[in-house]
């Protein structure tokens, strides 16, 4: 089923990129549950280096729209970036994260938060008044230490990376991870990840 599922999403996905660019493509958006509600992160890698990454941490739309907008919007409108052209569509790489709903979690102080944090398998929203960040599981393959992690979780939201306070929030989330494996006949190198920008 999974195999099936990130096929779809990743076709998906595809076409939307694609027919953006103006190259028509389709996908079948027939599966049923592309109609429920779902969150999803979309990176583009090219040779292993980041080209674009947008995403929704909360469900607010179905899963179809959600996966169509991030694909459009990390090819053409991550700021970091300039937008994806026709010409590059045969060696972008997709990845998209679909996001399980997020848990706030509860802890004492910062060596408390950090001893409960789960390495490749949490994503983790970090959030203090008007500063907020998130950091996708894949994240732990740069950043494998639980406090090295949180230290850029901070700088990512605009804070210093030695900042604490007792008013921050922290949650996390797991993800199911769908990756396009060949692109024009070679194989393609792990994604850069660690840098998602939230729509």
């Amino acid at each position: 089923m999974s195999v099936d599922k990130g096929e779809i999403l990743l076709a998906v996905a595809r076409a939307a990129i694609s027919s953006a660019l103006g190259v028509p493509r389709t996908a079948d958006e027939s599966a049923p549950w592309l109609a429920e509600p779902g969150a999803c992160f979309v990176t583009l890698t090219q040779q292993g280096q980041l080209r674009g990454c947008v995403g929704s941490l909360q469900a607010h739309r179905s899963l179809l729209a959600d996966v169509k907008s991030n694909a459009v919007s990390a090819a053409l409108y991550d700021t970091r970036f300039m937008p994806l052209t026709a010409e590059e569509l045969e060696i972008t790489r997709i990845e998209i994260s679909q996001l399980a709903p997020t848990e706030p979690m509860a802890f004492r102080d910062e060596a408390d938060a950090l001893s409960q944090l789960r390495p490749d398998v949490d994503g983790v929203v970090f959030e203090f008044g008007r500063h907020r960040s998130t950091f996708l599981p894949q994240v732990w393959e740069q950043l494998p230490d639980p406090r090295q992690f949180m230290a850029h979780l901070k700088l990512k939201a605009g804070l210093p990376d030695n900042f604490w306070d007792e008013g921050i929030k922290l949650s996390r989330y797991s993800v199911s991870k769908f990756s396009e494996k060949l692109l024009a006949g070679h194989r393609s190198e792990q994604p850069v990840a660690g840098h998602q920008k939230e729509k």
